[in-house]
């Protein structure tokens, strides 16, 4: 084929060729400015970038022409400098435009150099060949320049989650989630559980598509076997429904929810301190929220479990006063039997009824219900150890 083209074109066209590159290159530029208004807005130094391309390209023609079969290093060499640079100003769309423009000048400009009508229609079929590779080469530009962004996006945003699993409150732990996209007022809430699979890039993927479905914004890293996501916005149970699908076998935990990123670590803290003590209740759902979990947190020996178990039910009976306490106290002990329970205060039952009812108005937990009786009887017990310490 080389040989072919040797012989079809003469060394006049070869010189003519070479001598004009030049010169289409800077009609290719003035073709742009004068089609697309945006371009003549770009920096002068950009310009300079797309400038440098075109003249590569154009001399890079007649280079291809005595050897087509090194097209694609010939081509790929007018890309090689500029693409990282120039693909932060303009879109592939925009690259796709001015690459046709380039095209058409050569189109109109390349066969009149030729020595006579046989080589015309070569160096018209030749162009048409020659744009093509031009063509490929300039999305491989863009799409490689895409995977480099999507490799660093990667590394920061799990930078970014390994920053809030530690518990790092700087300020460039915030600027690195708004880079990639965050709004630093959003509210938060952390999700910790199995990976679904040994490859990370399907994680990640099928975490970016549920939380597209359910419009929510996230972040997440993959820690070994362990996936962690930050979920933007406040957790309804319909959202957690949805995304857990995307972890793998086993329980799924989620943190409180927070107000902004700045405080994400509380909810990555009880998230995962939950994970670690959910083992300790097979029935848990799933997902499980970690406050449901301040019985098992609290006796595998998470002090911030134990504090929310006295702040929100130990302190609070014994602050009511009118002898809840120790109406739920009785209660427990004597296996929830009304009866039992009044004849030891010397009360009516229904004095046991109503006060069961305002403790579970102030608590949350009906006695009356196993798990809650649980929590319950871990709060009171946690109570009264922090009490003997002197601790409350």
């Amino acid at each position: 084929m080389s040989g072919t083209r040797e012989t079809t074109l003469s060394a006049a066209t070869f010189a003519a060729l070479d001598h004009a590159s030049g010169k289409i290159a800077s009609a290719a530029l003035a073709a742009m400015e004068d089609q697309f208004p945006w371009f003549g807005r770009m920096p002068a130094e950009q310009r300079a970038s797309v400038l440098f391309i075109a003249q590569t390209g154009a001399a890079g023609f007649t280079a291809w022409l005595r050897d087509p079969t090194g097209a694609r290093k010939l081509t790929t060499d007018a890309f090689r400098s500029a693409p990282q640079d120039l693909s932060r100003w303009i879109s592939l769309r925009q690259t796709v435009e001015l690459v046709r423009v380039a095209l058409q000048v050569l189109e109109r400009q390349v066969p009149e150099l030729a020595a006579d009508e046989p080589e015309r229609q070569v160096l018209t079929e030749a162009v048409l060949r020659y744009g093509r590779e031009v063509a490929f080469t300039s999305a491989m530009s863009y799409a490689s320049a895409a995977e480099a962004r999507g490799a660093w996006d990667a590394r920061l945003e799990a930078s970014v989650v390994d920053g809030i699993v530690r518990g790092d409150a700087e300020e460039s732990l915030l600027s690195r989630a708004a880079a990639l996209g965050w709004d630093p007022a959003a509210e938060a809430t952390v999700l910790v559980g199995n990976t679904s699979s040994d490859d990370p890039p399907t994680v990640i993927y099928e975490v970016r598509s549920r939380a597209a479905r359910v419009g929510r914004s996230v972040l997440l890293g993959v820690q070994g076997a362990r996936l962690v996501v930050l979920l933007a916005g406040p957790s309804e149970q319909t959202v957690l429904n949805r995304m857990v699908n995307a972890f793998g076998p086993g329980p799924v935990v989620a943190g409180p929810t927070v107000s902004s990123i700045a405080e994400a670590h509380r909810s990555s803290a009880d998230a995962l301190s939950g994970l670690r003590a959910v083992v300790a209740w097979p029935a848990a759902p799933r997902p499980v929220r970690s406050a449901e979990l301040l019985p098992e947190r609290a006796l595998a020996g998470d002090p911030e479990a134990e504090r929310q178990l006295i702040d929100r039910v130990a302190r609070p009976l014994e602050q009511a006063g009118g002898g809840l306490l120790e109406t739920v106290e009785t209660y427990l002990e004597t296996g929830g039997v009304l009866e039992s329970c009044a004849r030891q205060l010397f009360v009516h039952p229904n004095t046991v009824r109503y006060r069961l009812r305002k403790a579970a108005e102030i608590t949350g937990c009906n006695a009356n219900l196993p798990r809650d009786a649980l929590v319950l009887r871990v709060a009171l017990a946690v109570g009264r150890l922090s009490r003997s310490r002197g601790l409350w």
